[in-house]
């Protein structure tokens, strides 16, 4: 599905995040392909160095000709950036050293200086700043040298030195490069932040997903376990005495483990296909008389005051699964056999107040502490809160507050 979405973005959303050919290795990770070397570039640029050296010397005839031993420097000053991704800083000094050495024989300008720009380009953009600033002081410090004193004893025999604002013009070009490569370091840098936080984005919503369908497994089983234990109790204990009994409540165990295997489906359903639309709507608060059913079922009476009021699914969902659940815990961790729900809607929130009379059964009056922790979670993403303790008057209460957009459900 994310590859699909990315093809239909189109390139454009690539180079949001830089472009591929810099953050991408043989096995396709968003990382810089180090392990591959830029034989393409290389060669494409060791043709425009030679072609471009071969007219630049027509153009400058009192220069020394474009003999064998320069056309070999030029190829190896080429050859050397094949490893400007692995060892950018030998690299860049090395084209700087050898671009030195041609100039200092007396070979024509050209574009051999272009090899030197990569390579630099390739330290800089690499992290190596100071390596690839000293190698281009290096270069321009060698030709201003060789220009203003060393030409007297080098060839070309009678060759005069460089005006000052010529070698001004070469160091201003020079600064162009090493800025144009600072510039795009730091737009890969912003590029690597933006993938980072995509990626931990991403990570988050992959566990905000798995906290949620944890939450609904634990709701479904939970409640559906409960009733089945209390029922297969009950069956046990009248199967010689009542077998009518007995068998309502062996009937009462296949629905509510019926009921607990659809809903389990459907949560796995979202897992396999989480862009499909569910092939069940969600539970809520229209399914409270069904709920009251089964903690019937379960020997506990429930008194519902107020209407169920039409909410958003989400609310609706949360809703349901808090009610579900504190009765849940009374039917386990309770010996009250009487529970009451009360439903308040105004102000743009929904009340929930979910009361027994107790005792409880052991320590644990509210629950073991996962469904509490369950119910929180679901009010704390709604901006909602959970209170649940003991009652003065004995017992245990849940009491919930979930706001909710009036508009969503008009």
């Amino acid at each position: 599905m994310d590859e699909q979405r990315v093809r239909e973005r189109g390139p454009a959303q690539w180079w949001r995040y830089g472009p591929p050919w810099w953050h991408r290795t043989d096995d396709g990770a968003a990382e810089p392909a180090r392990s591959r070397l830029p034989w393409r570039s290389t060669v494409l640029l060791t043709a425009l160095v030679l072609a471009g050296s071969n007219f630049a010397a027509r153009q400058q005839p009192h220069r020394e000709p474009l003999d064998g031993p320069a056309r070999l420097l030029i190829l190896v000053t080429c050859v050397l950036l094949l490893w400007r991704h692995r060892h950018p800083v030998p690299v860049a000094f090395g084209t700087a050293g050898l671009a030195l050495v041609y100039l200092g024989a007396g070979y024509p300008y050209g574009p051999l200086f272009a090899a030197v720009a990569v390579a630099c380009f390739g330290a800089i953009v690499a992290g190596h700043r100071r390596a690839a600033w000293a190698a281009v002081g290096m270069l321009w410090g060698g030709h201003l040298l060789i220009s203003l004193w060393l030409y007297r004893w080098l060839p070309p025999p009678g060759d005069g030195g460089a005006a000052l604002g010529q070698e001004m013009i070469i160091a201003t070009w020079v600064l162009i490069i090493v800025s144009v490569a600072e510039l795009a370091r730091v737009r890969r840098e912003q590029w690597a932040r933006e993938r980072a936080d995509r990626a931990q984005a991403a990570r988050r919503r992959a566990d905000e997903e798995r906290l949620r369908i944890a939450r609904e497994l634990h709701d479904v089983l939970a409640h559906s376990i409960s009733v089945i234990n209390v029922q297969a109790g009950m069956g046990l204990a009248l199967l010689d005495s009542d077998p009518e009994q007995a068998r309502a409540a062996l009937t009462t165990i296949k629905a509510a483990s019926k009921e607990a295997l659809g809903e389990v489906r459907q949560v796995l359903d979202t897992l396999r296909a989480p862009g499909d639309a569910p092939r069940t709507p969600a539970p809520g608060l229209g399914r409270l008389p069904e709920l009251v059913e089964q903690a019937a079922g379960a020997g506990l009476t429930v008194t519902v005051e107020g209407e169920p009021p039409r909410l958003p699914p989400g609310a609706d969902l949360a809703a349901f699964r808090i009610v579900q659940e504190a009765l849940t815990n009374v039917v386990r961790h309770s010996r009250s056999r009487h529970a009451r729900v009360r439903l308040e809607r105004g102000g743009g929130e929904l009340r929930l107040r979910i009361d027994d009379d107790g005792p409880a059964t052991g320590a644990d009056a509210g629950g073991s502490g996962n469904g509490l922790a369950g119910m929180r979670e679901r009010a704390a993403a709604l901006g909602g809160t959970i209170e649940a303790g003991p009652r003065d008057g004995g017992g245990f209460r849940v009491l919930a507050v979930l706001p909710f957009d009036d508009r969503e459900d008009r």
